[in-house]
């Protein structure tokens, strides 16, 4: 005879992940700055969003009564000259932490971004964090960022088969970069 559980488990309440659109650009970057404040600007990866255009079809944002609680951005750039996206930032209200809700977003933006044809994700982070979700350092060696950053947290994640490897050199804008199959 098998017992029957007497709870099952509950799924987080995730508040609604949806696009990015250009009505949340002040309250997200509102969010963005209260969970990092101004020290963000002194970022390398902040030279790869300034002038750069919002993958609008691969943000992400997590609204709670209306309001951005969370968002993941991804932005075109180039490694090399070969297109990848650029994740980042990545923020979630300190009230809403701890529960999954940036990993849920980090998740949704690479769905979109492989749905889109893009072949790797880039981004400069925790590897711990990021490696749950599949990004890793291995093919990064001769990635460089534009700007002072410790190469160890900067990580890729394949969208297909092979689609970390092979890249080198610098990491540019590209603004009008499409998603290549």
């Amino acid at each position: 005879m098998t017992s029957v559980p007497q709870t099952l488990p509950v799924p987080p309440a995730y508040p609604p992940l949806v696009l990015e659109t250009p009505a949340m650009e002040a309250s997200v970057t509102a969010l963005i700055d209260r969970v990092f404040g101004p020290g963000r600007f002194a970022k390398s990866s902040e030279r790869l969003r300034e002038g750069n255009t919002l993958l609008a079809d691969c943000s992400f944002v997590a609204l709670r009564d209306g309001r951005p609680v969370g968002c993941c951005r991804m932005w075109p750039v180039t490694i090399g000259g070969e297109p990848v996206a650029f994740l980042g930032p990545l923020a979630v209200d300190p009230d809403e932490r701890s529960a999954g809700l940036g990993q849920a977003l980090v998740e949704s933006a690479c769905e979109a971004a492989r749905a889109a044809g893009w072949r790797a994700v880039l981004l400069v982070g925790d590897g711990p964090y990021f490696g749950r979700i599949g990004f890793t350092n291995a093919h990064t060696a001769g990635v460089v960022m534009p700007g002072p950053v410790d190469q160890r947290r900067v990580l890729l994640l394949p969208l297909r088969q092979g689609g970390d490897e092979g890249l080198s050199g610098l990491v540019a804008i590209a603004p009008g970069a499409r998603a290549t199959s």
